[in-house]
């Protein structure tokens, strides 16, 4: 095919026949280098176009015939990369107006970033009170709050104490935790 190619293009080039069979043979070629190159139908068809173009003002460099179908296909390549690029660039730098509602719709419910800081202090200050309690309290106070209904047995064994003492024992460490809150609130001020 390389040698039908060559001598398509060195008679058209000479004048002595139209270019024709060099399109014929070179063309699905050429058209699968730009679809490979990502691009849509329609820009590969303009692609190819301004491959031909740039072949018709430049046949004169090309002094080997058999180097017109490498010529052709890097040409080809480059002017498919390059729209491709700007394609992708232009596509990006599209800025997109939204409406106060549309962004309901496009981003994921959220607290306020004033509510999360406010959230954040207020858990900083409940665990630092925390560490402030008795080693039991704040073993029993962190089962509690990480687990809605806790395993009495279980956390009887864990923390070594008798089933029955386990709720009595709860509500002196709330107790001891809210006065710690209390406290570290006033010592702000």
């Amino acid at each position: 095919m390389w040698e039908q190619v060559a001598d398509a293009f060195d008679r058209w080039r000479e004048g002595r026949a139209p270019a024709d069979d060099l399109v014929r043979l070179m063309t699905p070629v050429l058209w699968h280098v730009a679809r490979a190159c990502r691009l849509e139908e329609e820009a590969a068809r303009d692609v190819l176009q301004t491959v031909w173009l740039a072949l018709v003002r430049r046949r004169g460099e090309i002094r080997h015939p058999r180097a017109v179908a490498s010529w052709l296909i890097t040409a080809t390549r480059r002017e498919a990369w390059h729209v491709r690029s700007a394609t992708t660039a232009a596509a990006t730098t599209q800025a997109q107006v939204f409406e106060d509602s549309d962004w309901e719709q496009l981003l994921p419910p959220a607290p306020a970033a004033e509510a999360v800081a406010v959230e954040r202090g207020e858990h900083a200050a409940l665990w630092s009170a925390v560490q402030t309690l008795p080693e039991r309290c704040q073993r029993l106070l962190r089962v509690i709050a990480f687990d809605d209904r806790p395993d009495y047995a279980h956390l009887s064994q864990q923390l070594g104490m008798p089933v029955g003492s386990i709720g009595p024992t709860r509500g002196r460490c709330l107790d001891k935790l809210r006065l710690a809150l209390a406290n570290a609130t006033t010592g702000d001020r």
